[in-house]
């Protein structure tokens, strides 16, 4: 077996995986910076805003810029999955986690969302039915030891409320993730720019009529700036991730997250490195390096399959049109019953039982 062979079930899922994952990962301790300018639950809206925003006028701007828009568009049957996407994942998640970040220190705000990670994981293996295998288990065990061992005072197993708020944002996270995975053939920047322009226009409209100040223009455009890499395009990445490897996986790799936050922390806030930071950092990288190591090899028979999807006429791809044809393009298609082996994700066309 080649190298490129051996290799080329990791591109290009988990580069997106872990791109979304470092993005996102930043955002949580430059959120805390603005904090102190602003109140949460308006800053919740503001990222979300921005993310929305910015990802629209790449939405719009993709034929202004001559880019074909090769994604397949949004269609009926995904509006139920997307106002639930929404729901937990743009309205209660960013709330929970503000409401924490502000009555928590940053390393260990930024460290508990590892929970995410968890809960999405958890959700695929037990109401999805991903398959998983023992090393898969181990990486996640790794992962939860981390995040555990981070979240420990010293004092017998107390979270302070800050904790317990940074862990129902998780949990809705992982419901979130594991619902946009029904999305993930749609395009994901039509997608994340509805959830942000829904989801922050509501955050944003609720926090004023509560009461809050609006922010000078700097810390809004502060916060625009981060939601739009942070969430957004983070956002983007990690649906890309969902298509090639499948919830559990992406969600594995996602749980980087939280040490991109905890490293900006330390240069940010200048919070002492401490033991514990190290020994569960350890034990996270333990669990990233099982899943990058994993390899999932095994006979597969594809059943008759419809889908529609984006794409453009290779040689490959010749066939019929009714009316005249732009490309790339996206319609509906059947695959064939085959059967063969090759390393094997949970992506689009490979959903089933173990």
């Amino acid at each position: 077996m080649t190298e490129h062979h051996h290799y080329s079930h990791l591109w290009p899922g988990v580069p997106f995986a872990l791109g979304a994952a470092v993005l996102f990962g930043a955002s949580a301790p430059l959120s805390k910076v603005l904090l102190g300018a602003v109140d949460p639950w308006l800053l919740a809206g503001i990222l979300y805003l921005g993310a929305g925003g910015g990802l629209a006028l790449v939405h719009w701007g993709r034929p202004l810029l001559g880019l074909a828009n090769a994604e397949a568009p949004l269609q009926r049957r995904d509006m139920p999955w997307l106002a639930a996407v929404i729901a937990f994942g743009g309205m209660l998640g960013p709330l929970f986690l503000m409401l924490g970040l502000s009555r928590t220190s940053a390393a260990s705000g930024s460290l508990l969302l590892n929970l995410e990670g968890l809960a999405t994981m958890a959700i695929a293996w037990i109401v999805f039915r991903e398959n998983v295998d023992r090393r898969l288990l181990l990486g996640a065990a790794a992962i939860l030891a981390g995040a555990v061992l981070l979240s420990w005072n010293g004092q017998g197993l107390e979270l302070d409320t800050g904790g317990l708020f940074i862990a129902a944002a998780c949990l809705c996270w992982g419901i979130d993730n594991n619902l946009t995975r029904k999305l993930s053939s749609a395009d994901p920047v039509q997608i994340a720019m509805l959830k942000g322009l829904v989801a922050g226009s509501t955050n944003f409209a609720l926090a004023l009529a509560l009461g809050a100040q609006l922010p000078d223009v700097a810390v809004v455009a502060g916060g625009a700036v981060v939601g739009f890499l942070g969430i957004g395009v983070s956002l983007v990445m990690f649906m890309l991730g969902l298509r090639h490897l499948g919830t559990a996986r992406t969600g594995a790799y996602f749980s980087l997250a939280p040490f991109i936050g905890a490293v900006l922390a330390l240069l940010l806030f200048r919070e002492g490195l401490t033991v514990q930071l190290i020994a569960a950092g350890l034990l996270m990288g333990l669990g990233l390096w099982l899943h990058l190591s994993e390899r999932h090899d095994h006979w597969h028979n594809h059943e008759a399959l419809g889908h529609d999807h984006a794409h453009s006429h290779d040689d490959h791809h010749q066939h019929a049109h009714d009316g005249p044809v732009t490309e790339p393009h996206s319609h509906w298609h059947r695959h064939e019953p085959m059967g063969h082996e090759h390393p094997h994700y949970p992506d689009l066309h490979h959903r089933h039982g173990h």
